[in-house]
């Protein structure tokens, strides 16, 4: 008999990350995050599940970030009542992630409803709601780093440090195949870079039948740093950005990249190195988080800097109050900024975004991978004009990114974490990550080890592999999938938002003769195509957000 694995997600994309395994004894989950970045990705979390939830027995959660626990209220919203396992600080994470998660869809719903309604349309409908995350809280169980777990008939599993946020894991699953040797798997989760200031570095055995691991970061290499070295670079970025006499706004996670932001700025304030008028992380979901690092502070690696140290200054705010954050619309300068989401797509930041990107003397720094399609990805890639609430806002700021805070590990360091785990009898499954990325690092692989071009794999969304101790038997891809492969990337949603941006701008720049030679031509263009087909009318449900705490 087989054991079959499933992709549900993370498969040519960066979110979304659910895995289902289906054996002689049941099946059970692997992650069930929130799909995000374009609008053709994000319309995956309003689509059917591509599975009956109630026939799932039980879930083993990497982390708590929402690309990889997103859509669990919706698994409890259709039905399902099985047990979650976890680490104990990915439960002390959900607890407030899940609600902020469920409170953006119910905000949302309600800001979509009100144009809906002055349209004469049917009201929106959350993604799902609050009372379905307190039930999905309901349901978790912890486990510790090390320690074998038996979640249900035929399976057993154990968590390992993966060294990318807190309570993040590797997880190492033995699934029965129904007699002899139970098929040995391992999902790497996030794996996180060598030098991070809270963690020892990723964990984990060797010597698997089928591993899948993340490809965020494949075929890109950032420069080699130590702490203190990055630590340097953000005291370059400060102070150039406080020279040029604006405000510098960060868009940072609430997860992770906040609480490491906050230690290293306190740190420089500490020394002397950087002196800035006020230090703002306003997001109420990572003053939450911030608790919750402060009440697990005894896992981490040695810190310059106490968290009662670190808040002591009178220069430090956490803001969570609504007037309190709008009130920093009237500082012009001397402050820093940082608010989530970290790729800028949803939360408090596209208010200071909106009120910042339009003065030259203000700073925007990334500190994190902005995935295609997303409000960060659009102002780094150099647009001289984004679209922030409807409205067109011109990109007169200078922007900066810097690599060094990704709780991501690079190519190289995936390559380390791989060779770590091999050998892979059956597969390597290469996922999270685009296509580019995850190409680049499969050719790595196969320069480098002795595997067969078709035991380095790059799944798509809803493939299946029927897989024994010997290799996979059957590989095997969906009648329908639930998207045109092509949207994944760059989307027609945003070729259309760049065309209308381009064209405006095309306009400013023409004579009235010229407009009119130049729409006439456009015109004449579309009357080539032929009448189109009335659209489909509008579905009910409005496209989830990403929420405050989007992974990198």
């Amino acid at each position: 008999m087989t054991v079959t694995l499933h992709f549900h997600g993370a498969a040519g994309t960066v979110t979304g990350s659910c895995y289902r395994v289906v054996h002689p004894l049941g099946q059970f989950l692997v992650d069930c995050g929130l799909f995000q970045g374009n609008k053709s990705v994000r319309d995956l979390n309003l689509k059917p599940t591509p599975f009956d939830p109630k026939q799932i027995d039980y879930l083993l959660l990497t982390h708590a970030h929402i690309d990889h626990a997103g859509l669990l209220p919706k698994l409890y919203a259709e039905g399902w009542r099985g047990p979650m396992w976890m680490t104990e600080p990915t439960s002390g994470l959900l607890e407030y992630l899940l609600p902020d998660s469920a409170g953006i869809q119910e905000s949302e719903a309600e800001r979509e409803t009100k144009k809906r309604n002055r349209r004469g349309d049917l009201p929106a409908k959350p993604l799902y709601t609050m009372e379905d995350a307190e039930e999905a809280l309901r349901h978790r169980n912890t486990t510790a780093y090390g320690e074998w777990i038996t979640p249900g008939p035929g399976v057993r599993a154990r968590f390992w440090n993966a060294g990318h946020i807190i309570g993040s894991a590797s997880i190492e699953v033995e699934v029965s195949n129904g007699g002899g040797k139970p098929v040995r798997l391992m999902f790497s989760g996030d794996i996180g870079p060598d030098e991070k200031v809270f963690y020892a570095q990723p964990e984990g055995p060797s010597d698997f039948d089928y591993i899948l691991c993340e490809s965020t970061y494949g075929g890109r290499e950032r420069a080699d740093y130590t702490l203190i070295e990055r630590r340097e670079a953000l005291k370059t970025e400060i102070n150039l950005a406080m020279a040029r006499g604006g405000n510098l706004i960060i868009p940072a996670f609430a997860v992770e990249r906040s609480q490491e932001l906050l230690h290293d700025i306190g740190v420089l304030i500490r020394n002397g190195e950087i002196d800035p008028r006020l230090v703002v992380l306003d997001s109420p979901l990572a003053s939450k988080v911030t608790g919750v690092y402060r009440k697990y502070a005894k896992m981490f690696e040695d810190t310059e800097l106490s968290a009662d140290e670190l808040f002591n200054d009178p220069r430090f705010r956490i803001i969570e109050d609504v007037e309190e954050s709008k009130a920093l619309n009237a500082i012009k300068g001397g402050a820093i900024i940082m608010s989530a989401s970290g790729m800028a797509d949803a939360g408090r930041i596209k208010h200071h975004l909106r009120n910042n990107l339009i003065r030259a003397n203000a700073t925007v720094l990334f500190v994190g991978y902005q995935a295609p399609g997303t409000l960060g990805q659009i102002i780094l890639s150099g647009a001289r004009e984004v679209r922030i609430h409807g409205t067109l806002v011109p990109v007169r700021a200078t922007i900066r990114a810097m690599g060094n805070y990704s709780a991501h590990a690079d190519h190289s360091e995936l390559m380390d974490w791989i060779e770590k785990r091999l050998p892979a009898h059956g597969a390597l499954f290469l996922t999270h990550g685009e296509d580019e990325e995850r190409h680049a690092l499969r050719d790595a692989i196969l320069a480098t080890r002795e595997l067969g071009g078709d035991q380095v794999i790059l799944p798509q969304l809803d493939d299946y592999f029927e897989l024994t101790v010997t290799g996979i038997q059957a590989a095997r891809a969906p009648e329908t999938r639930r998207v045109d492969l092509r949207q994944l990337p760059s989307d027609w949603h945003n070729a259309f938002s760049d065309f209308t941006i381009r064209l405006s701008q095309r306009l400013q720049s023409l004579s009235d003769a010229e407009k009119l030679t130049l729409m006439q031509s456009l015109q004449d263009k579309l009357s080539t195509l032929g009448a189109q087909p009335t659209p489909p009318p509008v579905p009910t449900p409005v496209t989830p957000v990403e929420t405050q705490s989007f992974d990198e």
